[in-house]
């Protein structure tokens, strides 16, 4: 039987995002991370601008609109204020505090200060432990696979994710099997 997050790892899997490859995608969109324009409720302003960050280096802004710009981070907050159990609430909390804390103990700086390079070093160390701690030890989850996860749904189940980034036709038409992606160009979603 399916639990929620297969459920959602599957629709992330299904519509072509990966937790791989968003490392390059990052880089290559980076942009200075601006002033926070929501009140966190679940997290301090700190992990909430770090949330920012990260949201946008996972899914930058490119010719679709980006994490940031499709309100993934106050998504997030508001999950983990409203439905997260509390262990998961606080796990994902811990980590993006642990990310500012990994950010000063290695270059003297603030995680939203970073360099774009060094950010998305940072980011892929976490998603190395994670698969790590998932081999290791599976009923023990790492922060970083599911704010990935939470990432990912939060910009497919947005207006501009779901309008925008996949093609939305409300009644798609005829069933046709094994069609080529480039001869349809994006994945499909409905509202």
């Amino acid at each position: 039987m399916l639990n929620r997050r297969d459920t959602l790892r599957g629709l992330a899997l299904t519509i072509g995002v990966g937790a791989s490859g968003w490392a390059e995608r990052a880089l290559a969109a980076a942009a200075p991370a601006p002033a926070l324009t929501w009140t966190p409720t679940a997290l301090t302003p700190d992990q909430a601008r770090v949330l920012d960050v990260v949201a946008e280096l996972i899914i930058p802004k490119t010719d679709t609109p980006g994490a940031r710009e499709a309100g993934v981070p106050q998504f997030i907050d508001r999950a983990l204020a409203n439905y997260y159990e509390k262990d998961q609430a606080d796990r994902l909390r811990a980590g993006l505090t642990r990310m500012d804390a990994d950010a000063q103990a290695a270059h003297g700086a603030a995680f939203i200060a970073l360099t774009p390079q060094q950010q998305v070093d940072l980011l892929t160390a976490y998603e190395r432990e994670g698969v790590a701690a998932k081999a290791q030890t599976p009923s023990q989850s790492h922060f970083f696979p599911a704010l990935e996860d939470m990432v990912t749904v939060g910009y497919f189940t947005s207006e501009p994710g779901a309008t925008v980034a996949l093609q939305y036709d409300p009644v798609p038409g005829a069933y046709r099997g094994c069609v080529p992606l480039a001869e349809i160009g994006r994945a499909w979603a409905t509202r």
